[in-house]
């Protein structure tokens, strides 16, 4: 499994309906509105590189109203619920 996060710069008036329509992409797990240099950010969980090199070039390419784009790769993952179970002894 490869998870990514994508920084996308959006024009202020489509910020809505881009979040939406990603929000609607089964490859996206979640969109999030934020302050800072982006408006949206995107966490993508996809099977392969091939898979994520496909929704970037192919369909987020496609949607209007998105400026630009910035995608990290996630090495590991660690939540609360991670690290939770790992210092849970004999509980």
């Amino acid at each position: 499994m490869v998870t990514a996060i994508i920084l996308l710069g959006v024009e202020r008036q489509k910020i809505k309906s881009v979040a939406e329509l990603l929000a609607g992409q089964s490859e996206i797990s979640e969109v999030f509105s934020v302050s800072g240099n982006y408006e949206l950010v995107a966490i993508i969980r996809v099977k392969t590189n091939d898979d994520l090199a496909n929704l970037v070039t192919d369909k987020l390419a496609n949607v209007e109203g998105i400026e630009h784009t910035e995608t990290m790769l996630a090495f590991r993952t660690y939540s609360r619920h991670d690290l939770e179970a790992m210092f849970s002894v004999g509980q």
